[in-house]
């Protein structure tokens, strides 16, 4: 492997995109540099869910810290599956594994992101990993020998000059992505979301399922409850930027009328109280397919836009992007090659793993316009042990999951018992 020093290879941004690409580099012994404008620890607005893909990622870097999590349930509650919750108020449970008996584990995780991120953070190899925090990208320039960041440390301005490869890790507003991969929100793609904290919701599932709600009042969007650690539940809403800017939508009015009118929800929260206040962000979602590199660079997680479009859960894939942009930064050097046609293959590696998969979440999301369709599957698979089945097992397979698109699909629940 030819000879490079850490200042050549540089990573915006030490959320868990940035981190799992550190991570994957110091196991393939590559020195580099992140940049965080952050002081860890620090809180960032999500849903705080953890799939299946985060676990598979931590099984590749080091099951050691699988089985960390595994024991924490201070910070770190285990789920084992998801609720659904059509418009008519009926609901059905799908476990995230069709038999549980042979997990060691939970297949997914629920963990407030100031604790999972400070927890990557913590693991972050110092032998080849330069950390720089408390410090933030301000201008971008590309030029034949790489790219020239220009960075802001308090009063202080630093600079990294031929830069081979800069990792944009830094979330939705990456200045890698809007200056290099001209990256601009497009509201057809992307989704308003509000979270908070609570204390004493009730009925939570015994084995931490997590609930999605197809609330009629929050229709086209959705209505969550994620139990949390410690007797918390994270509460939040989503909906598409273009219906919220169409219709004028106060997305924190509808949820918060949501939670004291809907008659299956207002309940839950007789006794519970908000914890600290509702925030607000945005979720660029991967329901289309961008460009994700070019010369001297690769976009990663948010700054990549590739959010899952149904569920709204972006860890994974900001992880899994991660793990392929360390591997693909592993070849470049070998080969001594970071220009855009030898990148393209990172965008190619991506999205064959995982445009099936953002293509059919997006399939799911156009449903959500459907509640007719929504109260249907839910009525027919709370009477269908097979259909219930089959709707578990999508989870894992993808091939599975494919039929929720064909019209077949609906007839034979249609004219089966």
């Amino acid at each position: 492997m030819n000879q490079i020093n850490a200042s050549q290879i540089v990573i915006i941004g030490a959320g868990p995109a940035g981190c799992s690409t550190s991570m994957f580099l110091s196991k393939a012994g590559i020195p580099h540099t992140i940049i965080e404008k952050a002081k860890f620890p620090r809180d960032k607005v999500c849903g705080d869910a953890l799939s299946g893909k985060v676990v598979y990622v931590l099984k590749q870097l080091n099951n050691n810290l699988l089985e960390k999590y595994t024991k924490d349930e201070t910070h770190f509650l285990p789920s084992w599956g998801v609720k659904f919750v059509a418009p008519n108020g009926k609901s059905i449970d799908i476990p995230f594994k069709s038999d549980i008996s042979k997990e060691t584990h939970a297949p997914g995780f629920i963990s407030k992101r100031l604790d999972f991120d400070n927890s990557l953070f913590e693991q972050l190899d110092h032998n080849y990993a330069n950390v720089i925090d408390q410090t933030e990208l301000v201008k971008v320039e590309s030029n034949s020998n790489g790219i020239t960041l220009f960075c802001k440390q308090g009063n202080q301005e630093i600079s990294f000059t031929d830069v081979k490869m800069v990792v944009g890790a830094e979330g939705d507003r990456s200045l890698i992505g809007k200056q290099l991969g001209n990256i601009k929100k497009d509201n057809l793609h992307y989704c308003a979301g509000i979270r908070a904290y609570y204390e004493g919701v009730t009925d939570l599932h015994p084995q931490n399922f997590i609930e999605l709600h197809f609330l009629n009042e929050l229709l086209p969007g959705y209505f969550w409850i994620f139990p949390l650690p410690n007797g918390q539940a994270n509460i939040g809403a989503g909906m598409l930027s273009d219906t919220v800017s169409k219709k004028r939508i106060n997305l924190k009015a509808d949820m918060l009328r949501a939670i004291e009118q809907n008659p299956g929800i207002r309940d839950r929260f007789k006794n519970a109280k908000l914890v600290g206040k509702i925030e607000g962000w945005g979720l660029p979602l991967g329901s289309k397919q961008r460009k994700i590199s070019g010369n001297n660079f690769l976009l990663t997680g948010d700054a990549a836009s590739l959010i899952d479009p149904f569920t709204g859960e972006g860890i994974g894939n900001a992880m899994y992007s991660g793990m392929l942009a360390a591997a693909h930064i592993e070849q470049a050097i070998k080969e001594n090659r970071f220009d855009a046609a030898f990148n393209l293959a990172y965008d190619n590696i991506f999205y064959h793993k995982q445009w099936d998969e953002l293509k059919l979440s997006h399939t799911m999301q156009k449903l959500v316009k459907y509640p007719w369709l929504f109260n249907f599957v839910v009525n027919k698979a709370n009477k269908n042990k097979t259909l219930r089945e089959t709707i578990s097992c999508m989870f894992e397979d993808l091939d599975m999951r494919a039929r929720l698109r064909s019209p077949k699909f609906y007839l034979q629940l249609l004219f089966n018992n």
